[in-house]
């Protein structure tokens, strides 16, 4: 699943092709990928609207029109296309949206897992989806005392609770292995259990992985691409991710990977104590 650097790099390639653009014309041709409001309603207002500008929120792309926002979570293989009006829609193509360049703007979703929600302007940030998310990485609220006093009731293992999009937004389950392999800390670990010295850590590290990883495009897992074959470039930085049975990089022993509430983990056992 695409996370905020991923999500970072879509928007920049999306920037230059559609802002300023108006939306003239909306087919659906998977329902499910509408969240609210109606399918119906969803055409009748997106169409005629100006796209101002685009920006993200967590893992979701926020693009701001005239009186709306348009959200887009891509969830596990989102992405987007662009092409002429008249062309064929192909099997995975499930919203169209046109451009006033005769451009057709397609969301293209193999598994059908992404959702878009259209809300009124001025309640962008004040219901859901977007309200209950917690806090960027990069937001100067994000400190050591901020994560003890929302992990002190969590009693689940710190790998699980990282992933929490209503604490630190944005994380998924690519950047938890090397946040929490830089730190030094055991995914098994209950959140409640950190000191504020580690979750100091945490919050450098998440600094240090997702700024590099949004530099340098994303990573490139399985089949995600920003668009039009747009690939990133952070696997080929990955410390532990994907390396279970790999030597490592710090001390030599072999990784591990294991299954952690479901969720692939991969760590050392020597330098995650």
């Amino acid at each position: 699943m695409p996370e905020k650097p991923e999500v970072i790099t879509v928007v920049k390639n999306l920037i230059p092709e559609i802002v300023h653009k108006e939306i003239t014309g909306c087919n659906v041709y998977w329902d499910n990928i509408i969240a609210t409001p109606s399918v119906v309603n969803f055409k009748k207002n997106i169409i005629g609207q100006r796209i101002n500008g685009i920006t993200t929120r967590g893992k979701f792309i926020v693009i701001e029109l005239d009186d709306y926002s348009l959200l887009i979570h891509l969830r596990m293989e989102g992405k987007f296309f662009f092409r002429k009006q008249n062309d064929p829609i192909t099997k995975h193509e499930h919203v169209e949206l046109i451009l006033d360049n005769n451009i057709s703007f397609r969301f293209h979703d193999v598994r059908k897992f992404g959702k878009m929600y259209l809300i009124k302007k001025e309640d962008t940030y004040k219901v859901k989806p977007l309200s209950d998310l917690g806090l960027e990485y990069n937001d100067s609220n994000l400190t050591g005392e901020y994560l003890i006093d929302k992990f002190k009731t969590k009693k689940l293992p710190i790998k699980t609770v990282l992933l929490d999009q209503a604490i630190i937004t944005g994380i998924g389950n690519i950047y938890d292995d090397e946040i929490l392999f830089m730190s030094k800390i055991n995914p098994y670990k209950r959140a409640c259990d950190l000191s504020i010295k580690e979750c100091d850590s945490i919050i450098k590290n998440t600094r240090i992985v997702l700024e590099k990883a949004i530099k340098l495009g994303g990573t490139t897992i399985k089949s995600f691409t920003s668009s039009e074959g747009v690939h990133g470039l952070f696997q080929n930085e990955l410390l532990v991710h994907g390396k279970g049975g790999e030597k490592c990089p710090n001390c030599g022993c072999i990784l591990l990977k294991t299954k952690i509430n479901g969720r692939g983990t991969h760590y050392c056992e020597k330098c995650q104590k």
